[in-house]
């Protein structure tokens, strides 16, 4: 990259985000100098700034730093998610810097290495973590951009000097992953979402396509069976399909049991790798660990290699995180997900129900956006009707502006108009309210496992909520 790479520096507008961070640490990592703007100090920007970013909390241009203020020598990288309004961004733009979005940025690095970029509306950030970490500890190494933290890592960023691979989580939100230049492309789910920039499931779909078209000529592509999308891959490109049960690869002998899931791996020419052990046996996880093994074995990385990357894979925050695991039978239990669609709602309330099966099941839902609420409240409602209690807390609104008549309560009236309802209790609550709220529930005997989910802030108050159930607050 650096042949073609004017710049001995970057302002990063929305420095705090976590793929943002990715790109500051490889930044770091080749020596120029990082700086940015954030709107809320986390501990994820405390880390960054550990690491040598100059934070600033502050929109107001006069902050910037002195060395990012020649637009000759300074790159300034940005997230849709901040607005045009933005002072520092105003500055920038009307001072000749060049101002590009993350994934164009991205769009470099793949140009200039073999890009694996694993896109889907949900499972992209657990697969490409998985590859990531297989790779990272094979022969082949890569470097990494994800969109969670790795557990194995404390970071969401690999680089290994050398490698041509680089593993990148390929965004559809606000068509990020058309600026991309894929080796090998996956797509893991295409159910429509972010349909406030894409206005029809059509468009949504559609944007797909255009990925698919993106490929490499002489690459791959991975996609799960049964997408609804026409994938538009150039002549030459090879395609190979995964899932579960079915497809170019898939699983065999799945055996679940003590807190183990193992199953067997086959391959497009019906060998099978035997005996896959998954560090996060989730049952979701049997086909995240499929894709990711897919997509390395495509590369060349060895049995042994996917059998131990699968094996001593941790995770990623936020994802199907436990926070307390009390010891015995009945002891309470508290995981954290992501989970901020619906169908990855429902995923995740099935996959603790097969971790825990006979017990009571409590879950605290935070809606993320006003659109997607309005969009998918139906949705929403049907998948927390699987639990035993709903806890539905009021909207994140992230980047958006309220909507006229869309709050949670659009979820909450929905709750148990299906006949499949487990829900006997419903309950509205407001995120600061929900400590106590989960306190007084054990207290009364009516707590024993809980599921935190949503794409907010909810994960901020996890600590707090530990406490509480522990009786320490």
């Amino acid at each position: 990259m650096e042949g073609d790479f004017k710049y001995n520096s970057l302002y990063f507008v929305g420095a705090g985000g976590i793929g943002m961070a990715a790109l500051e640490r490889y930044f770091l990592a080749k020596g120029y100098r990082v700086a940015g703007y954030d709107r809320t100090r986390t501990d994820l920007t405390d880390a960054l700034a550990r690491e040598g970013v100059e934070m600033c909390y502050d929109e107001s241009a006069e902050l910037i730093p002195e060395y990012c203020r020649d637009p000759q020598k300074t790159l300034v990288v940005y997230t849709p998610a901040v607005p045009g309004s933005h002072k520092g961004l105003q500055y920038f733009r009307a001072n000749g810097f060049d101002v590009m979005k993350r994934a164009q940025v991205l769009g470099l690095i793949t140009r200039n290495s073999r890009g694996l970029c694993f896109s889907g509306t949900h499972g992209k950030t657990t697969t490409s973590s998985m590859a990531a970490h297989i790779l990272h500890n094979s022969t082949i190494g890569c470097s990494a951009f994800l969109g969670g933290i790795m557990r194995n890592y404390g970071s969401n960023f690999i680089s290994d000097a050398g490698s041509e691979y680089t593993v990148i989580e390929a965004d559809e939100y606000d068509r990020s992953f058309h600026w991309l230049h894929p080796y090998v492309a996956v797509v893991t789910a295409t159910d429509p979402d972010h349909l406030d920039i894409y206005g029809t499931e059509e468009a949504y779909l559609e944007s797909f396509s255009r990925f698919t078209e993106l490929i490499d000529p002489e690459g791959i592509l991975l996609l799960h069976t049964g997408l609804k999308f026409t994938p538009r891959p150039a002549p030459g490109v090879r395609v190979y399909t995964y899932s579960r049960s079915e497809g170019d690869f898939h699983a065999a002998d799945v055996r679940c049991g003590n807190g183990e899931i193992i199953f067997d791996l086959v391959l497009p020419s019906g060998r099978k790798i035997c005996d896959i052990s998954l560090g996060v046996p989730v049952d979701i996880n049997i086909e995240n660990a499929i894709a990711a093994m897919a997509v390395c074995y495509l590369v060349g990385a060895k049995d042994d290699e996917l059998r131990n990357g699968i094996a001593t894979y941790k995770g990623t925050k936020r994802r199907f995180e436990f926070w307390m695991k009390e010891p015995g039978e009945h002891g309470n239990v508290v995981i954290d997900d992501y989970a901020h669609h619906p169908d990855e709602l429902k995923a995740s309330i099935g996959s603790v129900r097969r971790l825990y099966p006979g017990r009571k099941l409590t879950v605290a839902f935070q809606p993320h956006l006003y659109s997607r609420t309005r969009d998918f409240y139906r949705q929403f409602a049907e998948a927390l009707s699987m639990a035993d209690e709903a806890i539905v807390l009021d909207i994140y609104p992230a980047r958006e502006e309220p909507l006229p008549g869309v709050t949670a309560d659009l979820i909450f009236d929905e709750i148990r108009k299906t006949d499949a309802s487990k829900v006997k209790t419903k309950i509205r609550c407001s995120v600061t309210d929900l400590a106590d709220l989960l306190a007084s529930r054990r207290h009364d005997g009516e707590l024993d496992v809980l599921l935190t989910a949503g794409a907010g802030d909810i994960c901020n108050y996890l600590p707090e909520i530990c406490k509480a159930i522990k009786g320490e607050i």
